[in-house]
């Protein structure tokens, strides 16, 4: 069965070009010009990735990507119009796990979204047959990416569980920045310190008192401290 992705943009030229990419790889298209439309398909469809644009009449991105991450972990592009960092930022501060500045090769967003919708199958290469990791507080079914403190599960997006899985794997052992930004993105990114310093403090908030396992190395990057 395909995999769906919600095709969120208003600018209907655009969102045509996007669509025919994502056909030609195989997968189903929901199509929504505004985030009023999009609520509604994501509230009636499955939905395996959103492509979201920010700026839209109605319910902007930013609302949508709001609204959506309250129930759910779907992982989700954002598009901006601008190179604004500040964008940037407040998107992966909303919980989305990528972006694409516009005006944007189809392609690229095509392989951002296969990256995504890959790792949601595989996370990670994996040369053995783990199929739990486990330290301290934290477990991680990595078969059906779900994560529990203290036996109690907790909600993850996408890139927080991938982050959250490196570190892990990776245990006692400090990983940097770039480590982690080629790791789970494949690609630098502009802004790079904000950008995992956002998602750690989402991810350490989401992990309350299991969120010490983690620890910053100062200039350097993260360790993930554990048996």
């Amino acid at each position: 069965m395909p995999k769906t992705i919600l095709l969120v943009e208003d600018e209907a030229i655009l969102r045509e070009i996007s669509k025919d990419y994502f056909l030609s790889e195989g997968y189903s298209v929901l199509e929504a010009e505004n985030g009023l439309e999009a609520l509604a398909l994501f509230n009636t469809h499955t939905v395996d990735l959103i492509v979201l644009d920010i700026m839209m009449p109605k319910f902007d991105g930013w609302s949508v990507c709001k609204t959506i991450r309250k129930r759910s972990s779907v992982p989700i592009i954002m598009l901006t119009a601008r190179s604004d960092e500040e964008d940037t930022i407040v998107g992966f501060e909303l919980g989305a796990d990528d972006y694409v500045t516009k005006p944007y090769n189809p392609k690229i967003l095509l392989a951002r979204a296969n990256r995504l919708l890959n790792a949601t199958v595989h996370p990670f290469e994996q040369l053995d047959q783990t199929k739990t990791l486990k330290s301290g507080l934290i477990e991680i079914d990595l078969q059906s990416r779900s994560v529990a403190v203290e036996q109690q599960l907790i909600d993850l997006t996408h890139t927080e569980f991938e982050i959250l899985v490196y570190l892990m794997k990776n245990k006692n052992i400090v990983i940097s920045r770039e480590q982690m930004i080629v790791k789970i993105w494949g690609y630098e990114y502009l802004g790079a310190d904000r950008t995992i310093n956002t998602h750690m403090r989402n991810l350490r908030k989401k992990l309350g008192d299991a969120a010490n396992q983690i620890k910053t190395i100062v200039r350097t990057g993260y360790k993930f401290e554990g048996n």
